[in-house]
Order: C-alpha cells, then sequence, then structure tokens
C-alpha cells in the first residue's frame, strides 16, 4: 500500500462549504474521512468555495489567487446561483468551460482524476415553498445536461447527485436546518460515490 500523501481540491459554493454544518461535515472533508478509513494517505481538503459564488465570482476568484501548482485530485460543483440569480446559461457554459479546464490544469492535466458533481435539485426543499419549483426544476435539468456534455468532452468524471438530492421532498432528514441547504447525511451520499471511484483510481 502506498503511503504517498494525496492532495485534493474542492471547487464550488455553499454545496462544498457545507452551508450551515461544522465544516467536517462537509462533502470534502467526509470524502478525505471515507478515503483514510480505506487505508489511503491524504491531506485535509484545500477548499475554494463561498456560498452565492456563481461561475463567473469563482473563476475570478481563480485568476487572482495563487493555488498550489498540482492536486492529485479535484471536484467541481457550481451552477446553483447562476441559475437561482436568472443569469444566462450561455453564460454558464463558457465559464464552466473555463473552470473544467482550470480543474484539469490544477489536477496535473489528468482529466480523470477531475469529478464533476451535478447540480441539486433545490425545487424539492421547503425553502421554495411558494415559488415556480417547475421552473426551477426545468432550469437546474438544462444546467445539468450542459455541465454533464462538457464534462463528456473532457473525459472526465461525472457524478449525479441530482435524484439523491429531490429525496429531501420525503426526507427532511437530508436537509440542513436552513431547510435549503443539505445535511450531513446527504452529504456523506456524495463522498462515498466519489471515495469509491478515487480508491480505485488509486489502487489500479
Amino acid at each position: 500500500m502506498s503511503h504517498h500523501l494525496h492532495s485534493y481540491l474542492a471547487l464550488g459554493d455553499s454545496y462544498t462549504i457545507g452551508e450551515g454544518l461544522p465544516l467536517h461535515e462537509s462533502f470534502p472533508y467526509q470524502l478525505i474521512q471515507l478515503l483514510r478509513e480505506k487505508g489511503l494517505h491524504f491531506y485535509a481538503p484545500e477548499i475554494v468555495a463561498q456560498t452565492g459564488w456563481t461561475t463567473s465570482e469563482l473563476a475570478e476568484h481563480l485568476l487572482h489567487h495563487q493555488l498550489n501548482e498540482k492536486y492529485d485530485f479535484a471536484t467541481l460543483l457550481i451552477g446553483v446561483n447562476n441559475q437561482y440569480r436568472g443569469l444566462s446559461i450561455e453564460d454558464y457554459k463558457t465559464d464552466f468551460e473555463f473552470l473544467l479546464r482550470k480543474a484539469v490544469h490544477y489536477a496535473g492535466g489528468i482529466s480523470d482524476h477531475v469529478f464533476i458533481l451535478s447540480i441539486p435539485d433545490y425545487s424539492k426543499t421547503p425553502f421554495v415553498k411558494g415559488k415556480d419549483t417547475h421552473k426551477i426544476e426545468t432550469e437546474i435539468n438544462a444546467y445539468n445536461e450542459l455541465n454533464k456534455n462538457i464534462a463528456q468532452q473532457q473525459k472526465v468524471q461525472y457524478i449525479s447527485i441530482t435524484d439523491e438530492s429531490k429525496k429531501t421532498a420525503k426526507d427532511k432528514s437530508l436537509l440542513a436546518a436552513d431547510g435549503l441547504h443539505y445535511s450531513a447525511v446527504a452529504y456523506k451520499t456524495w463522498a462515498e460515490s466519489i471515495a469509491e471511484k478515487i480508491s480505485e483510481l488509486i489502487k489500479h
């Protein structure tokens, strides 16, 4: 078993920092925990994410801040705030392609070490009571159609967590106290999907 210490970069927004939860319950921290339990050696995750960030705000940050040259793995989950603010999906596409190229660059050019997570469907949360939930769901599906296609073009890994996120309609244990973001229980499912793939990549 290799004792090489692996590094991991998580790019995103509130879903990456685990808004409303202690940091160790966020999916990047749970991911590292799971990988360590599998006997793999990882540094703590490097998280570049803020609540409310759109694709252009994340891109802006990456352009103006120096990160490490290289990470072994990277995840990218971004777009809900573009949809929430009613920004154009064309801009999302341009920004997302840029961010994905950046992520692959950070992962040392190894595209299958980069994981795109689909955008959760928050139309199934109590937060949207009285809003046009059908419109939200339709738009998020369009965003995810787009980021999935881009992921396939760039040959990166794609983890769809959208169906999982819809379960909040029936299961409140998946929600954080604010009724909008997800709970540690929900994030664990995301982390497990990624941990499985990362451990396969390392062991081969």
